[in-house]
């Protein structure tokens, strides 16, 4: 008889047992900034998505941001061979592997002329959303500002929330190139504010930031003693041959911010969750120092690929942004084919659509999934200056891209 294991009888009978089955009027109470957290609007949209998907319809999904690509095969053999090395099967250093935070050390260098120092300004993140939600813990108090583009990433104002925070927004308009305007902002705003995002190649609007965007950011936020994070997810996806600018690169950036990377995009390695925070030290170190309260970083094999992607052959990186611009061409050519205008995507995976006057960006997605079977984002999901637009992904072949504009020129829309 294995005494180790309780019986079927023995757990029915058992106090714990009936504990969790009697009805004691006991209720959970969730701490308050659990109320705080944003709504999820894109879960309704996997949701109606998933419906007509039930229902049989072959449904052509542009509306989420997950790379459809696998990830490059030199990257996976690596963490193979680091999965059978007991040195990584312990737990890791707190802050993580020092040749992973010199691989990408080594790598801005390369791609941006950056130089960091691997131990003081290079943090490993569990992924770049991890660290997009942390700085605002990190650095913002109840009552404190921060500043945040509309529209946005909408777990920006996530961060905001579980700190207890406030976000005042900071409009982008097509009119100013889906550039924040810092001198259209309130003075009261300006004074609050403790931290600042930007975040270039741009999601939603897939546009793209001058050199001159960020001289002017990081003397607007040294006057005003404001932190900048710069989300550079989509660095590495320029189109046009114009290469995307990073903050680390200009002067003065690192006395006043950091810059999040993630691998996510660059090497379709959205599953991995590795990410990078890099930049100012002080900021660097509180990153960490909150890190260390809640994990024991990444499993060591996935820091091992991870560096064998960033010091490795990078032709996959150039190979994957020119399919990216194959596509952009494809899907704008096609758009134009229906009489959709539309300015083409500047960088990113991302496509930024004006909706018919008579639509609102809700309305028109919920006509496109119900008549066309076309899974596209509506704009007031990020924000409500996205109010107007959908965002499409680029993350499907040539050829599903272009039957989904197809498909919905069939409704006459923009005739």
């Amino acid at each position: 008889m294995n005494h180790n294991k309780q019986s079927a009888d023995e757990a029915a009978s058992s106090p714990i047992a009936h504990a969790g089955s009697t009805n004691t009027g006991f209720q959970i109470q969730p701490a308050e900034r659990m109320s705080g957290l944003p709504a999820q609007f894109f879960a309704g949209l996997v949701r109606k998505a998933n419906e007509q998907i039930s229902l049989g319809y072959d449904v052509i999904n542009l509306g989420q941001g997950n790379p459809d690509r696998p990830t490059p095969p030199h990257i996976v053999k690596s963490l193979q061979e680091s999965a059978e090395n007991p040195l990584y099967h312990k737990y890791p250093p707190f802050s993580g592997y020092s040749f992973l935070k010199e691989a990408i050390a080594a790598r801005y260098r390369e791609d941006y002329g950056v130089h960091l120092d691997p131990e003081t300004e290079v943090a490993i993140l569990f992924g770049g959303k991890t660290g997009l939600v942390e700085i605002s813990q990190c650095l913002l108090n109840p009552g404190d500002v921060c500043l945040v583009p509309d529209p946005g990433y909408p777990d920006y104002w996530s961060g905001v929330a579980l700190a207890g925070a406030e976000m005042a927004f900071m409009p982008l308009r097509e009119d100013h190139a889906f550039l924040p305007d810092y001198g259209s902002l309130s003075e009261e705003d300006v004074r609050r504010a403790k931290l600042m995002f930007i975040n270039y190649p741009n999601n939603p609007t897939a546009a793209a930031a001058p050199a001159s965007f960020y001289d002017d950011t990081i003397e607007f936020a040294a006057k005003n003693g404001i932190v900048v994070a710069s989300d550079f997810a989509y660095g590495a996806i320029g189109f046009d041959g114009s290469k995307p600018v990073s903050f680390l690169q200009r002067p003065g950036a690192k006395e006043v911010g950091v810059e999040f990377y993630t691998l996510s995009k660059t090497y379709n390695m959205a599953g991995w969750r590795v990410g990078f925070a890099l930049g100012n030290p002080e900021v660097i170190r509180i990153i960490n120092l909150m890190q260390d309260h809640m994990y024991v970083s990444l499993f060591g094999g996935i820091q091992a690929a991870a560096a064998a992607a960033l010091t490795g052959p990078q032709d996959c990186v150039h190979e994957l942004c020119s399919m990216y611009e194959s596509r952009r061409n494809a899907l704008f050519g096609a758009l134009d084919q229906i009489g959709w205008e539309a300015a083409p995507s500047q960088a990113s995976f991302f496509a930024w659509l004006p909706v018919p006057k008579k639509y609102s960006s809700a309305e028109f997605s919920d006509l496109l999934l119900r008549e066309a079977k076309v899974v596209v984002a509506p704009g007031i999901g990020f924000g409500k200056h996205g109010e107007g637009y959908v965002r499409l992904g680029l993350l499907t072949p040539e050829d599903r891209l272009v039957e989904a504009v197809q498909r919905i020129g069939t409704l006459h829309l923009f005739e």
